[in-house]
């Protein structure tokens, strides 16, 4: 690589600064070589450790340029997306629990977290709701909550006290700064509406909110978070080219599915990833076999032990036997 590359990256300047002079070192002492045979065996000790030097400062500043380019395609945002699935407003409920659970875990970690848009049920819950979160760690950390969870609780309006599950879906949409990925503007559809609620007299009496439909594939996409209609469409839009971007890279992905080895799971959104039982006090990720108690705390948003172990896919303790596993599953 070029040194001039290296002296102009504020990261790498003081280590071009040194190599450059480790280099002029080391021509000296081979001119001296060459000009007193004498001077051989001294100098070729000092020539091999100025060249030890030399190879290790231009591993260094290629190992920092290399780590800047991955972090130029860093995804530094996502879109966190959740949905009620089996189980009717006791699911919307559960779909609010775990997002209020991510947002207080984005919190934690000083992550900036906006709600996009939300479908409410009648008990408050969530049909669907979408959130956007900033921060380059964030896809890292979150990526492996894509999936299914499960809760079996009873609910609060249930008389008889028998024990119900419910199911939501996450899904962890990566937003990348520089995508070679195009949409043919002729493939969309635009409408806009009043977003209603909270926000502002601008909010309610304008058409501010943004639905975008992708005619080729059906998806849709719904952004009310901003005043004006011109950045919900720009947020809208970045949601929308997240989902086909996932849906794309899970075509291909699917073509060497059998070689993802040492993954815990394919992230497919009907996938059931996980299981909260709220009366035995047990968190169980059915990818790595591991169960996590106190799910007061881990609703508050203490769940990066899980997602490290996620992250790592490895099996730790206390890990549940395969009867537990099995009594789980009678809850469908």
């Amino acid at each position: 690589m070029d040194i001039e590359t290296f002296k102009k990256n504020h990261k790498t300047k003081y280590l071009a600064d040194e190599y450059e002079r480790l280099l002029s070192a080391e021509a000296e002492v081979t001119a001296m070589i060459e000009a007193d045979p004498a001077f051989a065996e001294l100098g070729a000790d000092e020539a091999v450790t100025l060249r030890t030097q030399i190879e290790t400062l231009q591993k260094q500043m290629t190992e920092i340029i290399e780590g800047d380019k991955e972090e130029e395609v860093k995804p530094k945002e996502v879109i966190l997306e959740v949905r009620a699935g089996a189980g009717g407003e006791e699911a919307a409920i559960f779909a609010q629990d775990l997002a209020m659970m991510y947002e207080r875990f984005a919190e934690k970690k000083g992550w900036e977290w906006k709600k996009l848009d939300e479908h409410q049920s009648e008990m408050g819950g969530y049909k669907e709701a979408s959130f956007e979160i900033k921060s380059k760690d964030a896809y890292d950390l979150l990526r492996w909550e894509t999936g299914v969870h499960r809760v079996q609780r009873i609910p609060a309006t249930e008389k008889m006290g028998r024990v119900h599950t419910s199911t939501a879906s996450v899904v962890v949409l990566p937003i990348y700064p520089v995508t070679t990925f195009t949409i043919n503007p002729a493939d969309l559809e635009m409408e806009f509406s009043r977003s209603g609620g909270a926000g502002g007299q601008n909010v309610n009496k304008v058409e501010t909110a943004v639905r975008i439909i992708h005619k080729p594939t059906g998806l849709a996409v719904r952004c009310t978070s901003e005043r004006s209609q011109v950045k919900n469409r720009e947020k809208a839009m970045s949601m929308l080219m997240a989902r086909l971007e996932d849906i794309d890279r899970a075509k291909k992905e699917s073509d060497v599915s059998a070689d993802r080895k040492g993954q815990i799971g394919t992230g497919d959104r009907s996938e059931k990833i996980r299981t909260y039982n709220i009366l035995q006090d047990r968190i169980t990720d059915h990818r790595i076999k591991q169960s996590w108690s106190n799910l007061e705390k881990i609703f508050l948003g203490n769940i990066e032990p899980i997602l490290d172990a996620c992250a790592k896919g490895t099996v730790g303790l206390p890990a549940i036997s395969n009867e537990t596993a099995g009594e789980e599953e009678d809850g469908e």
